[in-house]
């Protein structure tokens, strides 16, 4: 029984160079889950930990089929509702959708049936509000970015010095993949993908 790794068999998706580059990202099947503050608040483990629930009890129906697969990597979109720049804003301010990609194989009947088993398995998550959603990105610069979040700024004015140069502006929300699990290496070894989708200015 062979089981399916996206981050290592969809590396147009899980791979991006030190240096911005312009590449164009599959359509893909998603679960997400919407929330709101501060990403180190009291809101933020549950809500993850919904996602994963919901992501796990779809691994444990497709293993009694026969069909194994690795739940790939985090990732997170995020933006603000202010006129203002994202830096200068309070993190109590930010909003933010979490996202775990499906194998394709994954229908959204196997969703409901996840969700309904998650439910029943952690009634205190908040298993509702996680959806399955399809997204598309297409052309996008993205970049990765090794070292601690906070250290990000810099890697996007790198990402926007390239698309001035290449004539597009961002056209979809700021994506982060976390190659790295959060909170599991040093500030200074984790390894982040970041992604702007765009379109010709």
């Amino acid at each position: 029984m062979t089981n399916l790794d996206l981050v290592k068999t969809n590396q147009r998706y899980y791979k991006a160079a030190a240096r911005p580059e312009l590449v164009t990202i599959p359509t893909g099947r998603f679960l997400t889950i919407n929330g709101q503050g501060d990403p180190d608040g009291p809101s933020f483990p549950p809500t993850v930990s919904a996602l994963y629930t919901v992501a796990y009890s779809i691994r444990a129906l497709h293993k009694l089929q026969g069909q194994l697969f690795t739940v790939p990597k985090l990732e997170g979109l995020w933006w603000i509702n202010v006129n203002r720049p994202f830096e200068t804003v309070s993190r109590d301010e930010w909003y933010w959708k979490l996202l775990i990609q499906m194998p394709p194989f994954v229908s959204p009947a196997d969703f409901r049936q996840a969700a309904a088993l998650a439910t029943q398995k952690k009634p205190q998550l908040k298993i509702a509000e996680v959806q399955f959603e399809t997204i598309e990105e297409g052309l996008s610069v993205q970049m990765l970015h090794v070292g601690p979040y906070a250290d990000e700024p810099a890697t996007v004015a790198k990402m926007r010095e390239y698309m001035d140069a290449h004539n597009v502006v961002q056209h979809g929300l700021h994506h982060e993949i976390y190659l790295t699990q959060p909170g599991k290496a040093a500030p200074e070894k984790m390894r982040t993908i970041l992604r702007f989708p765009v379109k010709k200015a």
